[in-house]
Formats: structure tokens, sequence, C-alpha cells
């Protein structure tokens, strides 16, 4: 496990759509983190554990966040009045703790486009997918103002050869689950939890939900797996995600691409426990944000917002839609 010289990395970088404003911090805090001996010890385990049984569905192993607070979290010292103070360095320990999902990825990057090139995955396929490590920085960076890594376990899935981007959509290859099994035998489709499906997941800073992009990403995801994962049949494409709650029909016109978006699917009524903080965290930026606060510029914006305002609450939409079997 290497990672990359301190000259390489403004290169690797920005191949990975890191922010800008993150390359400096990442390369200065390069030295630090190889300094450590406990760090890049437990780099190594990450990495090893990321890429264990690179393209298998859940093959990797899980994302050791209590392990990675533990290491970067900063010690104190107790002085003789009984106060305790932070150790020197502890700003850097913090940086470090933020960014530190960040290396695991930059160490991890060989396995993974070797895996690519193996499956004979096209090279600008490889680098855009692998450049949502770059989108979820800047969504942490809109979020808290500085260098971090959002989503280490999402971002996971990229980097162990489970999530593709293919156009406006990314899918993922996944298990049906016990969940949508149930959906899916509804309507007469194989209801088998160990089958496989794909999963749809809509990406951040990517543009309109059209459906036309929508679209050619669904056709461009029928040739790819077909093409690169011969072997594997997949019943149904699935998505799990607040812009399903059919209560934004009542905000958005029929036109709207959110509207046209849930039409692909079949949605099972609402379920679950209210998840409020979903739309505000992707529309607003930060799931924190105050309901009364929260801006009223677009349509979109103003649906979210309003509905909370109004007492009301939103859910996780469940749809699903078969998949050719020829």
């Amino acid at each position: 496990m290497v990672l990359p010289d301190a000259d390489d990395f403004p290169e690797i970088l920005l191949d990975l759509a890191v922010p800008h404003e993150d390359i400096n911090e990442l390369i200065a805090l390069r030295r630090p983190l190889t300094q450590d001996p406990a760090a890049m010890l437990l780099l190594e385990e990450c990495v090893e554990g990321l890429v264990r049984d690179m393209g298998e569905i859940g093959g990797a192993a899980p994302w050791a966040d209590e392990r990675i607070a533990q290491q970067f979290t900063g010690q104190t010292d107790e002085r003789a009045d009984g106060q305790s103070h932070r150790r020197a360095g502890g700003e850097t320990e913090a940086a470090l703790g933020r960014c530190f999902p960040a290396y695991v990825f930059l160490a991890a990057l060989p396995y993974v486009r070797a895996h690519h090139d193996a499956l004979g995955i096209p090279p600008e396929v490889s680098r855009r997918t692998l450049a949502d490590l770059g989108r979820n920085m800047a969504v942490y960076r809109r979020r808290y103002g500085r260098g971090g890594v959002q989503a280490p376990r999402w971002v996971a899935l990229h980097f162990h050869g489970e999530l593709f981007h293919l156009g406006r959509l990314q899918f993922q290859r996944a298990r049906v689950g016990e969940r949508t099994a149930g959906l899916l035998a509804s309507t007469g489709l194989p209801s088998d939890p160990d089958a496989l499906c794909l999963s749809l997941h809509i990406p951040d800073f990517h543009g309109p939900l059209s459906p036309a992009a929508c679209d050619r990403s669904m056709a461009l995801a029928l040739d790819f797996f077909a093409r690169h994962f011969p072997g594997e049949r997949y019943t149904a494409g699935v998505c799990h995600s607040w812009l399903l709650d059919r209560q934004l029909q009542r905000y958005l016109g029929a036109d709207s691409n959110i509207v046209r978006f849930q039409e692909r699917f079949r949605i099972a009524g609402k379920t679950g426990e209210p998840a409020d903080t979903e739309p505000v965290q992707f529309v607003f930026g930060n799931p924190d944000l105050p309901v009364a606060e929260l801006s009223r510029r677009t349509t979109v914006e103003r649906a979210v917002g309003d509905h909370l305002r109004g007492g009301g609450h939103w859910y996780i939409g469940h749809g699903w839609f078969p998949l050719p079997t020829g």
C-alpha cells in the first residue's frame, strides 16, 4: 500500500474532481500522516478492507468510522490546575480526521483502476465514477466550509467496483433485499431477496434530471452491464429516495423533471418514519438548517420548506420497475 508522491497529488486529485481549495491541504497533510506509524497502519488496514473481494457485492470490510475517530480526535492533557488543554498538533489531527478517508481512496486507486481495466470498462466511465470523491468533498465543503469527506461509506461503493456513473444517473449493483422483494412480489416480479437489481442514484451538481437525460442513462446502463457483467441478471431497477415521495406532486407541475422521474417507477405507499432532513440536506446543503429560515428561491425550495413550515413531513419513497430479461 503506497500513497502517491506529493508531487503527483495535484493531477490525481484533479482527475478525481477534488475541489481546488482542498488540494493544498491534502498535500500538506500527507507528511504528518506518513510520519505517524499508527495512522499509516490504520490506513493500510482500511485500504485492505476496501479492496478485499474487489467487485463483489457487499464484499468490502465495514468502514472503520470508530477507529478513525479514535485515531484523530486529538488527545488532551490534564494541567496542574485541573484544566485540560489540547496537545500541540490538535488542529492537524482534526484535519487528518476529516480528510483521512480521502487518503484511503487515493491509496486504493490503483486497485480499483486495475479492476476496471480487467473488466474492459472504458476509461471515461471509470474517471466519472471515481470523481464522485470530489463531488462528495464539495458537498462537505458546502456544508461545513472546510475540507473533508461527507459520506465515506457511500464513496466506498465506487472504489469497490459496486457502483458506476453512467450519464445523469449512477447505478449500483445490489441485492434486492427483504423490503424490495416484498414490493416486487406484489406486482408479480421475482421476489428472491438475494436476486440482483440495479439501484439508481441521483448525484448532486450534475444538471437537470430531465427525462431525456434519464432515458440516455438507462440506455447506457442496459448496454454497460450486459457488456461488462454478462453473468449477472438484474430483476429490476429500484430507487429509494425522498424524490419519490408522492407529496411532491402537490407542489410541482406535472411536467416537472421530478414528477416525470417518479412516473418511471411503481412507488410504494408512505412507509417508515419521517425523513425531513433528507430533502433539506440535498436541496439546501445542510440538514440542520432551521426550517423557518429555509430560502424560497426555486420551486423545489418552496415545496420542501413550505411543506415543513406547514407542519408536514417528508418520507423516503421506494420505487421499482422491471428490467428487460433478454
